[in-house]
């Protein structure tokens, strides 16, 4: 009853993408009644196995709403210092522009939270293409943010689980691989469907001064994320499923930096909905009565991708290290990059739909960024195909 649950929310979802926010706390206080009324949580019975639950849950649902607002702000400063003007000067002047600078976000994926990847690609394509951003090349943003995190340790969280866990860091990096083969089906498709729908801008404005101050301040934020991220993880591994050091983090920063430049405080009610929509979801799928994954073979870490588009992949993930015996480079990149084919499907997803709420519909989604699906695809068996399954 569970799953029936939540796929009727996931529907709800799909269907009524204007109230997205309201369908997942309905979904998640039905799943709760429902468990509440019947055999309890995994933690115990009642009340006390819900607290227990949510106990267990924090540190990740705390992170995911602290980056996700974080973020945001960052986005802001990013744009107000003018740096996605000055991309023309830059970027080729048609449609290879656009794959550039889907390049670019897979590569600062590779080093930061795909999350922030996403939201300054988000805010690279609104100025390059005067906000006339199509939902197709919204997709490829953040399949190449997810891509681009999905062989490093410290771009996704699902990595950084998987690191946490003790699986080293080359064992998550051929999942490059298939993210590279990925990239090429679809950056290029996106690319020429966004410069049909709005061609690039050739040149930056005139007497363009880029705000050094703003620029400085995302640069301190997101060493500060990396920074806390590769401390906890390298140092006190044992710490970081304790507590969100790494949103904490996020947040320390701008607020150090508020009297310098005033972050734009005004974009976090917008951006608050769109968050604590995520957490629903997450928090639904944790309360899924799923013990085991199917026995790991490159057929069910295939699968896995599909489903992440829909369930969240953090619990997937952690059922995964439990259960061990996986390529973890494959599952990498099917966990990572799979959550791209639905705009809710990751939290790099949520975070662009925050900047884009166009986006926020599963057909428009679906119908426009077709090539995320075939790309999926295409980079999983590139992978197979080439090193085979190495569990």
């Amino acid at each position: 009853m569970e799953f029936v649950l939540f796929a009727l929310t996931l529907a709800g979802v799909a269907l009524f993408h204007r109230r997205t926010l309201e369908v997942a706390l309905a979904g998640l206080a039905a799943i709760v009644i429902y468990k509440l009324a019947t055999g309890g949580f995994h933690e115990g019975a009642g009340f006390a196995g819900l607290g227990a639950h949510f106990a267990a849950e924090w540190v990740v649902l705390s992170n995911l709403f602290a980056l996700l607002m974080g973020f945001a702000l960052l986005a802001r400063h990013f744009e107000d210092s003018r740096i996605p003007e000055a991309l023309p000067a830059l970027l080729p002047d048609d449609w290879k522009g656009g794959v550039a600078l889907l390049a670019i976000v897979f590569v600062l994926s590779s080093f930061l939270d795909n999350i922030a990847a996403a939201i300054i690609g988000g805010s690279m394509a609104a100025s390059v293409y005067r906000e006339r951003v199509h939902i197709g090349y919204l997709a490829a943003i953040v399949a190449a943010s997810n891509a681009g995190g999905s062989g490093s340790v410290i771009g996704d969280t699902t990595t950084t689980m998987m690191w946490i866990e003790g699986v080293p860091a080359i064992q998550v990096l051929h999942a490059y691989v298939a993210a590279g083969a990925a990239f090429l089906v679809f950056a290029i498709p996106a690319a020429r469907v966004q410069q049909r729908h709005a061609p690039i801008r050739r040149d930056p404005p005139a007497a363009l001064t880029i705000d050094w101050a703003h620029a400085t301040i995302v640069a301190v934020i997101l060493l500060a994320a990396v920074a806390a991220n590769l401390y906890m993880n390298l140092w006190h591994a044992g710490l970081a499923a304790r507590f969100p050091f790494l949103g904490a983090a996020v947040w320390v920063a701008l607020l150090a930096t508020a009297a310098w430049r005033r972050p734009a405080w005004d974009v976090l009610p917008a951006t608050a909905k769109g968050s604590l929509f995520l957490l629903a979801l997450v928090a639904c799928a944790s309360l899924m009565p799923v013990e085991e994954l199917p026995a790991p073979t490159w057929l069910s870490a295939l699968g896995i991708g599909f489903v992440s588009s829909v369930f969240d992949n953090i619990p997937l993930t952690k059922l995964a290290l439990e259960q061990g015996g996986y390529d973890w480079g494959v599952l990498a990149y099917a966990v990572g990059f799979g959550g791209s084919m639905i705009w809710f499907g990751s939290s790099a997803g949520v975070a662009i739909s925050n900047r884009f709420p166009q986006a926020r519909s599963v057909g428009a989604w679906l119908r426009h960024g077709w090539f995320v699906a075939l790309a999926y695809v295409t980079g999983f068996f590139v992978l197979v195909g080439v090193l085979g399954w190495r569990p």
